[in-house]
């Protein structure tokens, strides 16, 4: 077994890659090679990330962008890099995978919609697929279409409900928009509402998208409620990373998005498993 795709799958994956750089590219964005080794690898409570040393692998180029964002004049930056994540294996799930992130200065999440459905037409049409329209709706409105009951108030009960009678019926590429704030992770919440967004295609999630978090202390919160979390549930804390923290409260006003690329060739190739598009470690 030599945990190799196919060379027409690698030839076309390639073509992917190339064409959502030409289109960052054009839209006057910097690639920003982010440090694979951290000192801390995650705010979110359900995230294993990998010892290395006397640091951690990332679970994505996050903290490091914010970091660029806060400390430089870049006001449109992306990353496509290797990531990694001790969790469940599966056809959508490996524990190296390549992600895909962005940040613009000045939109919120709604901006970042718009920078989504263009990168997706031009990875689309670099493998000769005709991308289908791209739906929108509220997470209100999803639960209301396609739940067979009414969401809970219990984020369990309500994650369960949502990966049992949602997720299988978002076949079309569609935005979902607009989660309970308790959700809300690095999102600027108004209201009840956290400014985010999770793009779906054939049940599959693919990215997941904020208006920015701005509020150093509110990100505090949010870390110590994870950090207890993970404690209930018998997993270490994850260090408060200071530096991001420093870089929320000083980076501008923005969107930003991280996207699975693996499973987006997946999707665009017609594979079902993401070890039959790139090559395994």
């Amino acid at each position: 077994m030599l945990d190799v795709p196919a060379g027409w799958v690698l030839r076309r994956r390639a073509r992917v890659v190339r064409a959502i750089r030409r289109w960052f590219h054009s839209a006057g964005f910097v690639e920003i090679e982010a440090p694979a080794l951290v000192r801390s690898p995650a705010l979110e409570e359900h995230l294993e990330a990998l010892p290395a040393g006397d640091g951690w692998l990332h679970t994505s180029p996050e903290f490091a962008l914010k970091r660029v964002l806060a400390a430089t004049d870049l006001c449109r930056i992306f990353s496509i890099t290797p990531c990694f994540r001790g969790e469940e294996w599966g056809p959508l799930h490996a524990t190296e995978f390549t992600m895909l992130e962005w940040y613009r200065v000045g939109v919120d999440y709604r901006g970042i919609m718009e920078d989504t459905c263009g990168l997706l037409r031009a990875a689309a049409a670099a493998v000769d697929v005709t991308l289908p329209p791209v739906e929108r709706m509220t997470v209100a409105q999803a639960f209301a279409r396609f739940a067979s009951q009414s969401p809970a108030q219990d984020p369990i009960e309500r994650a369960r409900l949502w990966v049992n009678d949602v997720e299988p019926q978002l076949q079309a590429p569609t935005l979902v928009m607009d989660y309970p704030a308790d959700e809300a992770a690095f999102a600027e919440v108004r209201g009840a509402v956290a400014e985010r967004f999770e793009l779906y295609w054939r049940g599959v999630e693919l990215a997941n998208a904020f208006t920015e978090l701005r509020d150093p202390e509110e990100l505090q919160r949010r870390w110590r409620h994870s950090n207890q979390a993970r404690a209930e549930a018998g997993r270490p804390p994850y260090l408060v990373d200071e530096r991001l923290v420093q870089a929320v409260g000083q980076h501008p006003f923005c969107g930003g998005a991280a996207l699975g690329l693996d499973r987006l060739v997946l999707l665009l190739l017609d594979q079902t498993d993401i070890r039959d598009v790139r090559v395994g470690g």
